[in-house]
């Protein structure tokens, strides 16, 4: 069948311009397609060609058609329209219904969208430009209904597809069970599902569309948990494809709640917050002591270093399209390479979001937007930036923090890209020793690529706790401030400055008093640090003989080696969701054993304590599609997950069995909450052992994570071999907090008193039977929880690595009998806040006897 040139009629009276007119990256970027922009001066909305109404936005305010010969039209009136909920506009179709050209579509209150809308310029928008190409248009002058508006030409080799139409496209409705949506995480498992298919895929949520390959894309469509949105593919494996991904999105990826009933035809549209600006320029305090937010923790005494980022300059004309077009894939391979060979070492943070980078550098949307500028005859750089630009402007514009997250990283793969095209090198500041670098914001690869060595701290005006920067600030051991403000745009290069991140002040140009007391407090710590590391491999024994042991959590062969690096005596915590994790299927008994062998070998001998799969929740397995959850936290989870899918623990656990020397490693079960959980366990434990010749008994624990395990510890330790104590879990049951909310994190600290007597607890009830009671958790590398949780009666604490040396110099400065004592007065206080000061008070005078 021959598809021929289609012609549309303008939809609206009013003014004609290129779509780049539009106040809005969305469509400025051509993100839903190519057409041109209306600024209306008439109240109705027609059809611009015969077809039929393929949607009709809830709001109203939007009508897709498709015409005759396939082509599909989107007419969107006014941006930010959505928000007004149908004010403003009557409708005159349906959806299915069959139109005429010039027939009328959507009627409009011009006036009130004058005072109510962000804008009333209507895009209309081609949106399969896979199949059509616009050949002529008309713009920049007044139009009238019915005059020429512009001419669509099929695209060879799609015209047949284009042609048929519904017919070979394959589509499905569904509703997002995703509690915060399809945010940064579900989409990367979406475009990675959409990869393996030949078909092209679409995610549309009424009038917006993205390529379900994009993950950039498919954020900025902001779907939320509730929204219906439709799945289209077309092509060779269409019908597996849409399957494959409905299957993928209503099973929820571990994020899944259920979707309450309809009553409304209209939904409150997500709240929009301004792009990030730089904050105004403000004058140092009289005192000196500027405030921000820390990011990663230390103190650090130095000289500014002021990080000016210059702007890199770009030509907007092209050198042709071979030319152009070969440039930018030069600079992205160069990128992509630099990126992997980054990955190549450095700790597990570090090397996340480097993939990060990396997913996004290969999103197939941010190269089609930029090719197709190089196609209308501008430079590589130009195109780079403006595709980049688009989606970082759509995301901030979201209101969504976990997807504005990820703004810094298309920043700086931006700026990567057009290094790589001008063939400049990155040239950070030149650090001397004692550098604490100042910059409005950091980017990623700049901190990746400052001298360590000369790294003393940073302080960033603007940014957040939660960034990758503070994230790799943390892993590196660098003291950060974040959010500090306009005042640090006054702090001269140069200037010294005591950099306190545990408090939150950067202190400018300090008196010889305080910086006599921050030197000294300097020199203590980096003293107590380097007797730690020293003593790092003598055990850990208190002041009146008790041994504690220190052992470290794992995740894999590096870890174990920093593990044995730093003296931990074992892995109280090896978490094998490194092996399921990020895969299609789940590792089988064979590879499991390598894995836990070569962990095994890493250690040297020393004891391994093993996990059993801990998935659900926050943690979401493809080949695990866990119905919708209310609340996952709550749902299937931990020890709940391998009782569901029992053929996935008897694999684990005949892979634990295997391991050489038999005894080296230890069982642990996580989220277990009842005495049945941890019998039907050990049951296929018994039937694993039988079936592998076993005869020798296997240590199998609990973790102690929820309220029930606490308070039930004695039931448990009656038939566990140990109890290890999960405080980060068992903090926020406790509490009732979602330790992954940002807006709870200052509340959620585990020496809270709840949390504390339910360590008490667990302790009690697990020396009634004699078993051994370790920590696990974040706690256990704390400090200031050393001194109590001795004296509750914990014997093992598993550690971060890095943290290992001081945790046992800290025992080792200890009195048990002090401990104590402390520990029945941290049970009394009335808030985590109290207990710190408690110890802290204690640690600093001889009368506590915690100390020498």
């Amino acid at each position: 069948m021959i598809v021929s040139n289609l012609v549309l009629t303008a939809p609206l009276q009013g003014w004609v311009s290129a779509l780049e007119e539009a106040p809005d990256a969305v469509f400025a970027e051509r993100m839903l397609g190519d057409g041109l922009a209306i600024d209306p001066l008439g109240s109705t909305l027609h059809a611009p060609c015969d077809g039929s109404v393929v949607s009709v936005h809830r709001a109203r305010h939007a009508v897709t058609l498709r015409a005759t010969n396939g082509a599909e039209i989107l007419m969107h009136v006014g941006l930010e329209t959505v928000a007004l909920n149908g004010e403003g506009f009557e409708v005159f179709v349906e959806e299915g219904q069959t139109v005429k050209a010039g027939d009328r579509l959507i009627g409009l209150d011009l006036d009130l969208l004058a005072q109510r809308a962000r804008s009333l310029i209507t895009p209309v928008v081609i949106t399969n430009g896979e199949a059509f190409q616009i050949v002529r248009r008309d713009q920049d002058r007044q139009i009238g209904v019915g005059q020429f508006l512009m001419e669509l030409s099929p695209i060879a080799g799609a015209s047949r597809a284009a042609a048929s139409g519904a017919a070979d496209q394959i589509t499905r409705q569904i509703i997002v069970p995703l509690a915060h949506g399809i945010h940064a995480r579900p989409a990367a498992r979406i475009a990675q599902m959409a990869k393996t298919f030949a078909s092209d895929l679409t995610l549309a949520t009424g009038p917006r569309r993205a390529n379900a390959r994009s993950p950039v894309g498919l954020m900025s469509l902001a779907i939320r948990h509730g929204d219906t949105i439709q799945l289209l593919a077309s092509g060779p494996d269409a019908q597996a494809a849409v399957t494959a991904l409905a299957e993928l999105i209503e099973g929820g990826m571990g994020e899944g709640a259920p979707v309450a009933a309809k009553t409304s035809s209209t939904k409150t549209a997500p709240t929009k917050t301004e792009p990030s600006e730089p904050p105004p320029p403000a004058p140092l305090p009289r005192d000196g002591v500027l405030k921000g937010v820390p990011a990663a923790p230390g103190l650090a005494i130095g000289k500014a270093v002021r990080l000016s980022t210059a702007e890199i300059v770009v030509r907007e004309a092209g050198e042709g399209v071979a030319h152009e077009e070969a440039a930018l894939a030069v600079a992205l391979e160069t990128v992509r390479a630099r990126i992997g060979k980054a990955a190549e070492t450095g700790d597990k943070a570090r090397k996340a979001i480097l993939a990060a980078h990396q997913a996004f550098l290969d999103d197939p949307e941010l190269y089609a937007g930029a090719h197709r500028l190089i196609a209308e005859g501008k430079s590589a750089g130009f195109a780079w930036r403006r595709a980049v630009g688009g989606y970082v402007q759509a995301l901030q514009a979201l209101g969504d923090r976990r997807m504005a997250e990820r703004v810094d990283d298309l920043i700086d793969l931006e700026r990567q890209v057009l290094r790589a095209l001008s063939g400049e090198e990155e040239t950070g500041a030149a650090l001397a020793p004692g550098s604490i670098l100042l910059a409005d914001e950091l980017l990623p690869s700049q901190l990746m690529g400052a001298d360590p060595a000369a790294l003393a701290g940073f302080a960033t005006a603007r940014g957040g706790p939660t960034s990758h920067v503070a994230i790799l600030a943390a892993a590196m051991g660098v003291p950060a401030l974040v959010a500090v403000g306009g005042a640090l745009s006054k702090v001269k290069d140069g200037a010294t400055l005591i950099l306190d991140a545990d408090a939150g002040t950067l202190r400018v140009a300090p008196d010889a008093k305080a910086l006599e007391a921050a030197q000294t407090a300097l020199a203590q710590r980096q003293q107590r640090k380097a007797a730690a590391k020293a003593a790092a491999h003598e055990p850990a024994v208190t002041r009146d003989g008790v041994r504690i042991e220190v052992f470290a959590n794992t995740g894999s062969v590096a870890d174990a080696q920093a593990a044995v690096a730093n003296g931990a005596e074992g892995s109280g915590l090896l978490r094998t969701e490194f092996l399921f994790l990020d895969r299609e299927t789940p590792p089988d008994e064979d590879e499991q054993a390598r894995q836990y062998q070569a962990i095994a070998e890493a250690l040297d001998g020393r004891p391994l304590i093993i996990r059993t799969l801990d998935v659900g929740g926050d943690k979401a397995a493809p080949y695990l599609p866990i119905p919708a959850e209310e609340n996952p936290a709550l749902g299937l989870r931990g020890v709940r997950v391998s009782l569901w899918r029992p053929h996935l623990l008897k694999a684990q656990l005949r892979a634990i069995l295997r391991v050489e020397p038999r005894g080296q490693c230890k069982i642990m079960v996580p989220m277990v909450a009842s005495l049945d959980e941890l019998r039907a366990v050990r049951a296929v434990l018994e039937e694993a052992k039988r079936e592998l010749g076993i005869t020798d008994r296997v240590q199998l624990g609990v973790m102690i994570e929820t309220p029930a395990a606490a308070v039930t510890a004695d039931l448990l330790a009656a038939e566990a071999d140990f109890l290890s104590i999960g405080t980060n879990d068992l903090t926020q049951y406790v509490l009732a907090m979602d330790r992954g909310n940002p807006e709870l994190a200052a509340g959620i600290d585990a020496l809270h008193p709840a949390v504390l007597r339910m360590i008490d607890q667990t302790c009690q009830g697990a020396a009634r039977h004699h078993r051994w009671v370790g920590v696990c958790g974040g706690l256990a590398s704390d400090l200031d929880a050393t001194p109590i949780l001795l004296g509750l009666g914990v014997a093992e604490l598993s550690t971060t690595a890095s943290i290992a040396p001081d945790v046992k110099a800290r025992v080792r400065a200890l009195s048990l009998e002090a401990c104590r004592a402390l520990a029945a007065q941290a049970l009394e206080q009335t808030s985590p806040q109290a207990v710190r000061a408690l110890v802290q008070g204690q640690t600093n005078t001889p009368l506590g006897g915690l100390n020498p």
